[in-house]
């Protein structure tokens, strides 16, 4: 006699399960018995931060313009005190289509998620109504008492697989990994656009300076050609000086309207930044000239970036994301029980279907297990387990490459400002030589070429002054973009745009943190969360504009 009938029903279900797991490990799964207990009856590994090199300090952390400590990078370009660019910057963050684009994909994980959610109930649920006329062959050797009859019935199915591995737990673990990582998605297409706007804003001041360094060294060969064809009217000096310099005034000219080109582009990048047709925005853009940069760029440590950069949390959580999908892979290797139930009632007349004798029901336990499937499913494990690995090595590569980025923006910085003292002096230089050969030409100490080359010069290196001034402030936006700095001002309710709540069960986003970890978890120590103090200060909401949110309603 077998020994599993003298235990009770509720007894064999758990020996079941155990010798289920223990089947499996022995076959060569990741997950034993006692891991599956410690994980609350979950399969794969548990997600933690994975470990990656970051260097202590910035290679230039030493120079004086550089400074190692804490700020709030949240409205960063306002180091540049131009109210323009402030104005500009805020219309950009509530009008961007491609921003709007990114809060789209908010709202589609956001659904995702909920959907994921719903698995963790009885995944099938069914009413069901019928009504039937039946009538029986009357010759039949086997005839029913009844030849022709009505069937009514009514019900309600319903059919829940239990969760007993985390199959359905982990799907949710993925739906909450890829919906953190559309928010740290929006958050990096918002950073990308502070900088594009502030660059090309920049670039665009830059190329108004120098079309001005340019109309002025207009005015002063124009006034060269005068006194050459005074000379040359005189007497003093052959026509050749009145064609040299003619030819230095027009090559001046034509350089103009390549700055005007430039200018016109720059300013359509703008307006398309905007969300906007791109128009001649010189009519509402006071001219203001290149923005001082402060003497001072505060770059905090490394191991900063790793939560503040979007795109290196995005990466973090792409890791987390196929961490669960591991477990669910696993899971699938198991059998998978449910109960099943169904409820109704069946009469031959509408009048006796709600009557006590025609309820009729049914309800029961019930496994499924996928065997025989030449490899598939632990093929498909394996494959998960890879491209964990993939998005490991992806992470780890994210981080290097925020902190080289970074390291690339300061070295460009700290040079450029370099570069501008020695031409600002170069430019001083410039100008005298001018003034000294102008001076000797009138007094026929020095010939015409002497004029035209130091004019030629001065052209050059004002040209080449304020460039490099639109550098240094362009490299100085790249390392506040290059640090992750400007996202946080997605957490601040302000009066251009409304607030949307991006939780799918409250009005704020929960705490970004991940509590899976990428090593299976050991007997003696609970799963380490990749939480620390920065998280605790992101503030957890979208702002976007009011008619993209009576879209959503």
């Amino acid at each position: 006699m077998e020994v599993k009938q003298f235990l009770p029903f509720g007894r064999r279900i758990p020996l079941a399960v155990v010798s289920v797991v223990m089947l499996c490990t022995a076959s060569g799964c990741l997950t034993g018995p006692k891991q599956w207990i410690q994980q609350r009856f979950k399969v794969g590994p548990e997600y933690c931060r994975p470990a990656t090199p970051v260097a202590s300090d910035w290679i230039d952390a030493d120079d004086p313009s550089v400074v190692s400590a804490c700020a709030d990078y949240s409205n960063w370009w306002r180091v540049f005190d131009d109210p323009t660019l402030n104005a500009l910057e805020e219309e950009a963050a509530s009008q961007n289509l491609q921003l709007r684009q990114a809060a789209m994909r908010v709202v589609e994980a956001r659904a995702l998620l909920n959907t994921a959610r719903g698995t963790l109930f009885p995944q099938s649920q069914q009413a069901t109504g019928s009504f039937a006329h039946i009538k029986n062959s009357e010759t039949n050797a086997n005839q029913f008492p009844a030849v022709e009859y009505d069937q009514w019935g009514a019900g309600f199915n319903a059919s829940w697989e239990l969760d007993m591995w985390g199959r359905f737990r982990r799907l949710v673990e993925a739906a909450e990994a890829n919906y953190e990582s559309s928010i740290y998605s929006y958050d990096d297409v918002l950073v990308i656009l502070q900088g594009e706007l502030a660059s090309a804003y920049i670039q665009m001041r830059t190329l108004e300076e120098r079309l001005d360094i340019v109309q002025e060294n207009v005015v002063l060969q124009q006034q060269t050609l005068e006194l050459a064809q005074k000379r040359f009217e005189n007497g003093r000096v052959s026509e050749l000086d009145v064609a040299q310099a003619a030819t230095s005034l027009n090559a001046t000219k034509a350089a103009i309207p390549p700055l005007e080109e430039s200018i016109r582009k720059t300013q359509n990048a703008i307006c398309v930044l905007l969300g906007s047709a791109p128009e001649d925005l010189a009519g509402y853009l006071e001219q203001t000239g290149i923005p001082t940069p402060p003497e001072q760029v505060v770059v905090g440590i490394p191991a900063e970036l790793l939560r503040r950069r979007p795109d290196v949390r995005q990466a973090e959580q792409q890791v987390a994301l196929q961490s669960a999908l591991v477990g669910f892979t696993e899971a699938n290797l198991y059998p998978h029980f449910a109960l099943t139930g169904s409820i109704g009632v069946e009469a031959a007349k509408i009048s006796d279907l709600f009557r006590s004798e025609s309820l009729v029901g049914s309800v029961g336990p019930g496994f499924q297990w996928d065997i025989l499937n030449y490899g598939r499913l632990i093929n498909g494990y394996r494959a998960q387990q890879a491209r964990l690995q993939e998005a490991v090595l992806g992470y780890q590569q994210a981080v290097l490459n925020a902190d080289r980025s970074v390291e690339d923006a300061i070295i460009s910085y700290l040079k450029e400002k370099e570069r501008v003292e020695l031409l600002r002096e170069s430019v001083v230089n410039a100008e005298r030589s001018v003034d000294i050969a102008t001076l000797q030409y009138r007094e026929g100490k020095a010939d015409f070429q002497r004029v035209i080359d130091t004019q030629r010069v001065l052209v050059t290196r004002q040209e080449e002054l304020a460039a490099s001034r639109g550098r240094v402030n362009v490299n100085l936006v790249s390392v506040y973009k290059e640090l992750g700095g400007g996202w946080q001002t997605r957490c601040q309710n302000s009066g251009a745009g409304a607030t949307l709540a991006v939780d799918p069960t409250s009005t704020t986003i929960p705490a970004l943190s991940p509590t899976m970890s990428t090593e299976p978890a050991s007997d003696s120590s609970e799963p380490t969360p990749a939480t620390d103090e920065v998280d605790a200060a992101v503030t957890t909401e979208i702002a976007l504009p009011v008619d993209l949110l009576l879209t959503l309603e």
